[in-house]
């Protein structure tokens, strides 16, 4: 019988919107936590149509989701012209390109229901003016429904505004009825949110929990090929996060997960070490581009919030449930066996052999790819690198030299 592996597919696209939060904190200062509030306010909502079962979860994950394109985006687009000032361009125009991006990529996640055009229309208007210019009756009512979400969190949900944000919001959803957003919708969120105090959970975080009660958080059960989807959806997120590393979290969840097959490992073990190489630098999404992307050597302070990104993948990849073990193959991959390694200083005693392959994968590729700023070394050349800190003792000497076989005819 084929071995298939579960996930809390649920916890992890959660554990992606931190990630997402951090590329959105760092251009239009929205706080941590808003693919979540966007999540609790739209499952809120949903109830005004008795949505529930596999319909809520895939709008909950949706709303996690709708800005998955976003680093796709800037890297794409945004980037291409200097003149353009990123936070005015997403606060204000909110342009569709990351929706058509954000659309495609969705397609690798393994949804329940049909949610086609949910991320590509999440930007419409009611009036028929977004940026498709789609009227509120052409546009799915999950995209509806994360449309108001999104924009009540951006504009309304400030630390400490109370009452004053409560107000302002009532007035700007019946100033922008049928206009912004369609009737029903407002009347949905009146219905979830009667009042200032049902709102106010939104900015004191006890939301999280009430999300996850009516979103449970049920581990599902993966064939190798979504398994892979699932991680090529987020290696992707995170490697466009620079130039730099384009298709580095794909480079090592591919050499990975073809090691652990060349030296034995079961289809689970091998899927496993896919997953957590795809997602072993998600930590970097909290780290800003101009220390990821700094031409010079960098200083002390800003090596070690570069240091800072393992540790963060770490944290990220905590929020998911029963992922220890591949949280771990993932956070542990700058751990050197003489414990002079990050984020944990951990000892050759501490270090199980996916976290050491996962430690000379990293290595290997980073090595061995093409950079904007530098020509990929050779296979030889690496392997000769790699035996050199296997001495040193930062990396397994035995694993250095399986690396060698392994590759060497590549």
């Amino acid at each position: 019988m084929k071995e298939e592996l579960s996930i809390d597919i649920i916890g992890l696209a959660g554990a992606c919107s931190y990630a997402l939060d951090c590329i959105e904190a760092e251009l239009v200062n929205i706080k941590n936590k808003h693919g979540k509030r966007v999540a609790y306010i739209s499952i809120c909502m949903a109830e005004y149509w008795k949505i529930e079962g596999d319909e809520l979860q895939d709008l909950a994950m949706c709303a996690l989701l709708h800005d998955n394109a976003l680093t796709q985006y800037i890297s794409e687009e945004l980037k291409k012209d200097s003149v353009i000032n990123c936070k005015k361009d997403l606060s204000e125009k909110k342009t569709n390109l990351h929706c058509i991006y954000g659309e495609k990529n969705i397609t690798k996640i393994p949804f329940k229901t049909d949610v086609s055009n949910v991320i590509l229309y999440h930007h419409e208007h009611a009036d028929g003016t977004g940026p498709f210019q789609k009227k509120w009756n052409e546009i799915p009512l999950f995209a509806r429904i994360i449309h108001l979400a999104d924009t009540i969190d951006i504009i309304g949900n400030n630390p400490g505004s109370g009452n004053n944000s409560w107000n302002f919001i009532c007035q700007y959803l019946l100033k922008n009825r049928d206009g912004l957003f369609d009737s029903e919708c407002v009347n949905a969120f009146f219905h979830a949110f009667t009042h200032s105090e049902s709102f106010i959970c939104l900015s004191d975080n006890s939301f999280e929990m009430k999300l996850w009660e009516i979103i449970p958080r049920q581990k599902q059960v993966f064939d190798w090929k979504t398994c892979k989807n699932v991680a090529d959806f987020f290696a992707k997120i995170v490697d466009y996060k620079s130039s730099f590393t384009s298709r580095h979290s794909i480079g090592v969840a591919e050499k990975a997960a073809f090691f652990a097959q060349y030296i034995g490992y079961d289809s689970i073990n091998v899927q496993k070490i896919y997953l957590a190489g795809a997602l072993h630098d998600i930590g970097k999404m909290a780290v800003g581009n101009e220390i990821l992307e700094k031409p010079d050597k960098l200083t002390d302070d800003e090596f070690s919030k570069m240091k800072n990104h393992a540790g963060y993948t770490y944290l990220i990849l905590s929020e998911v449930n029963d992922f220890e073990e591949i949280r771990d193959w993932a956070a542990f991959h700058h751990e050197k066996l003489n414990g002079k390694g990050y984020p944990f200083g951990k000892t050759a005693a501490e270090l199980n052999e996916p976290e050491r392959i996962m430690a000379c994968i990293d290595i290997y590729q980073a090595l061995t790819e093409d950079r904007p700023y530098k020509k990929g070394l050779s296979h030889e050349k690496t392997c000769e690198m790699l035996d050199d800190m296997a001495q040193k003792g930062f990396v397994d000497s035995d694993i250095s030299k399986k690396i060698r076989e392994c590759f060497g005819g590549i």
